[in-house]
């Protein structure tokens, strides 16, 4: 009598109701926190703007969309019909 693996199943911590409730506090303590200082955040916009594309090249990698080179080759067809 075999008992399953409930171990090899595991949620995220964003998805648990802790991680949950993290992110719900994170967002709200943004959005009070981005409404005192708009100010102070929109003289400094256009370079987060320009800050976050390096950012992101960095957090996703060169591994996303397949990444680069990697692309399935189709096999040509070689035809050796003579008429």
């Amino acid at each position: 009598m075999d008992q399953p693996d409930n171990d090899s199943y595991s949620l995220s911590f964003w998805r648990r109701p802790a991680g949950m409730a993290l992110a719900t506090a994170a967002l709200i303590a943004g959005f009070y926190l981005l409404r005192e200082h708009w100010g102070h955040v929109l003289g400094y916009w256009p370079y987060l703007l320009l800050l976050a594309c390096p950012l992101m090249h960095l957090m996703h990698g060169h591994g996303g969309h397949g990444g680069h080179g990697n692309h399935a080759q189709t096999p040509r067809r070689i035809n050796n019909d003579k008429e």
